[in-house]
């Protein structure tokens, strides 16, 4: 039988020094915890088909990091390691010691730099179209069309780039809404946080990762490709690789049913 959507808990959370997050969550309070970390310049919602598909016995939460969706949007503070304390302390004020972290995109990234540098606070790590590095041809292209953005982001901006992520077609409203998320965040946000992330290599870092960790990825992904997965599945101790066929940067997106199934297989016992 299908199951029936679940309904959402919205919540704004504050953090440490006063930061707001938006926040939903859904599934059963007491069940085993998995935090959801989207993609630049996304927000919460870009995993709302993910979370309509997940095991209710997974306590999920996701959530608009600092300067995206409904969060606030402070005038600095867009670093990497920033990003990964707000996650720590998004954790902490939820009373997760211990949790699964699921990173999509940019957000992959942030939940890895957690691993990496806090491996007693993650149980399972799922990175959905990451790489090892960040490749200096993308960089550049990202960096020059953001340089004169403006704090009101365009809307055919935000659109273009949402549609060169995706290579299987998503739902006509489902694709404006994530286009009006992104719009949220101010032009500013755009370059301080693309910056943030461009100046992080942690290569050396991959090793000190304890968490199993399973990839997912796209065959038609558009910026990271084959060889950024497979350095990636080498760098890190204990990961799986999961290739989703005719499918792009945003499995999440694109394949929603197939993402979840995934994760639940991942991260709930077996048996």
């Amino acid at each position: 039988m299908p199951r029936t959507t679940p309904t959402l808990r919205h919540d704004t959370v504050t953090l440490p020094g006063g930061l707001r997050l938006d926040t939903v969550g859904q599934g059963d309070p007491a069940g085993t915890p998995v935090v959801l970390v989207h993609g630049w310049p996304d927000s919460w919602f870009s995993w709302s088909r993910v979370l309509a598909h997940l095991d209710p016995r997974l306590r999920a939460v996701a959530y608009s990091q600092r300067g995206f969706g409904d969060s606030d949007h402070p005038p600095a503070g867009y670093g990497l390691d920033r990003f990964a304390d707000d996650l720590l302390y998004l954790c902490d004020a939820l009373d997760l010691e211990r949790a699964h972290l699921v990173g999509h995109s940019f957000g992959s990234f942030v939940v890895r730099r957690v691993a990496e540098q806090h491996p007693d606070r993650v149980d399972r790590l799922v990175l959905i179209g990451s790489a090892d590095r960040m490749g200096e041809e993308l960089v550049q292209e990202v960096r020059a069309a953001i340089a004169d953005l403006p704090d009101e982001v365009p809307d055919d901006f935000a659109r273009e780039f949402a549609a060169g992520t995706v290579h299987r077609p998503v739902a006509p409203d489902f694709f404006d809404a994530l286009v009006a998320e992104s719009r949220k965040a101010p032009g500013r946000v755009y370059r301080d946080s693309w910056e943030g992330l461009v100046r992080v290599d942690d290569r050396d870092r991959l090793g000190d990762v304890a968490a199993p960790t399973l990839l997912l990825w796209g065959d038609h992904d558009a910026l990271f490709d084959r060889g950024q997965q497979d350095r990636l599945l080498a760098a890190l101790p204990d990961a799986e690789l999961r290739v989703y066929a005719g499918t792009g940067h945003c499995p999440n997106w694109e394949r929603p049913d197939d993402v979840a199934a995934d994760v639940d297989a991942f991260l709930l016992p077996r048996g």
